[in-house]
């Protein structure tokens, strides 16, 4: 269990000197128990203290780990049950299996389409994470062939293996690479902490059972292997639900350290085919993997899986926004048309998007609305007509724009009489409602 407030206060030098950013020792002893900030801000505790508070104020499920610096994966740390309660830091990890036995020809091809993957949205480019490599020839030299292989890749890998010669070979060739061993059993344990230990790589850790887990992390963590991956057996749908709800729960609600790391989970193994794979996958991805080991590769089904990561794992109070300006759609002249928006970034890229494949040259006013989307900002009073006329002056929309005339949303029509007398001598033009009818509006405004 963690420390209370008040007995991390008691480890403190209580010289309230405000440097760590709180005005007590107090304030900042009760945000370190709820693990709201870092014990490194306090510069003046002592290394006794230090050792005792390290220890207590670690997140409650381990970062953990895997490949290299530029296309790290990183996942754990998660401090909370829920994402409304907080925010989900470090979204799970998609890998993609491969067998060292696959023809040459086609384990090529898929390592290529996994490698080459990626699509943009709301500004953020989405990829595929990894490769898990599986030993299936049973050759430790075929198995090193193709993780270097993955390693000319760049790609970060899960070396999947039940001989320790095989692991090795994996090993030696993604040195520097810190791949993920999978896995460790009651049988094998020993020598799978040994080469984690060897070669500086994170272990998964396999048992039937939440308490065959636990016992098996010690064990493990008492050859000096800290970085640790959960597999509790389970595969199916409602059993996976549950052992991955209880382990969260243990780890956060009751911190007990033996179960405190990330999950690995396979919906190929649960799954009869590709499309109960990706459902299954998507109640990975919410119910709380760490990593996930994907049989088929699809971008058609990818897709959704990156979306659903990428909004669970935005920060509900802090969302997704661009920067406020005045932007440039394809060339326009100071005749082009002029279009308002907010800075959500989804509303931006949808308008700037529509804007676009319309083929007509537009600027594009960007709002500062606190990264609320047109209806939500309107309602809390963050995109009204004093903000839009603020915008428009203090960009130097004027400028630029030889007409005088500003298109806004189609749902925010009713503020088009409070923003004439904003901006006495521009014309206020109510666009459509939906992005996807820019187009042809645009169209009747260019005639």
């Amino acid at each position: 269990m963690g420390l209370s407030g008040l007995a991390i206060y008691k480890l403190l030098p209580k010289t309230n000197c405000k440097e760590c950013g709180f005005p007590t020792c107090l304030a900042f002893a009760m945000k370190l128990a709820a693990r709201q900030v870092e014990l490194s801000a306090c510069p003046y505790v002592s290394d006794e203290a230090k050792a005792v508070l390290d220890a207590a104020s670690a997140p409650p499920i381990r970062l953990v780990k895997v490949g290299p610096e530029e296309r790290k994966v990183e996942v754990g740390n998660e401090t909370v049950l829920f994402r409304h309660e907080k925010t989900f830091y470090h979204p799970p990890g998609f890998f993609y299996r491969l067998k060292d036995d696959e023809p040459a020809d086609a384990f090529a091809a898929r390592l290529e389409a996994v490698a080459n993957y990626g699509v943009e949205r709301v500004g953020i480019e989405l990829k595929a994470d990894g490769i898990a490599l599986q030993s299936a020839a049973g050759s430790a030299d075929a198995f090193g062939e193709r993780a270097a292989q993955v390693v000319s890749a760049g790609l970060p890998l899960v070396l999947i293996a039940d001989d320790p010669q095989v692991m090795e070979a994996g090993l030696k060739a993604a040195q520097g690479m810190a791949p993920l061993i999978y896995a460790a059993n009651a049988e094998n344990w020993e020598t799978m902490a040994s080469l984690a230990a060897q070669y500086g790589a994170p272990l998964a850790v396999f048992g039937e059972g939440l308490e065959t887990l636990a016992e098996l992390t010690e064990k493990i963590k008492g050859k000096g292997v800290e970085d640790m991956v959960l597999d509790p057996g389970t595969r199916g749908w409602s059993d996976s639900l549950a052992a991955f709800t209880q382990l969260r729960r243990l780890a956060i609600k009751k911190n007990y350290r033996p179960l405190g790391y990330p999950i690995i989970a396979f919906p190929g193994e649960g799954t009869e085919d590709e499309l109960e794979e990706a459902l299954l996958a998507g109640q990975y991805v919410a119910k709380y993997a760490g990593f996930i080991v994907m049989d088929h590769f699809d971008p058609a089904s990818l897709y959704p899986l990156l979306t659903l990561r990428q909004n669970i794992y935005t920060d509900p109070q802090k969302p997704i926004q661009v920067s406020p300006g005045l932007y440039e759609i394809g060339k326009p002249t100071p005749e082009s048309p002029l279009l308002v928006t907010t800075n959500f970034s989804l509303t931006y890229f949808s308008v700037a998007g529509e804007v676009e494949g319309s083929g007509i040259p537009a600027w594009l006013l960007v709002a500062d609305s606190e990264g609320m989307s047109v209806l939500t900002a309107w309602a809390a009073g963050k995109f009204d007509a004093e903000r839009i006329a603020k915008a428009v002056k203090s960009m130097g929309v004027a400028e630029k724009v030889a007409h005088r005339k500003i298109i806004i949303p189609g749902y925010v029509s009713s503020i088009s009489g409070e923003l004439e007398d904003e901006l006495p001598d521009w014309e206020i033009l109510v666009g459509p409602r939906e992005a996807i009818n820019i187009p042809s509006f645009l169209k009747q405004f260019a005639a």
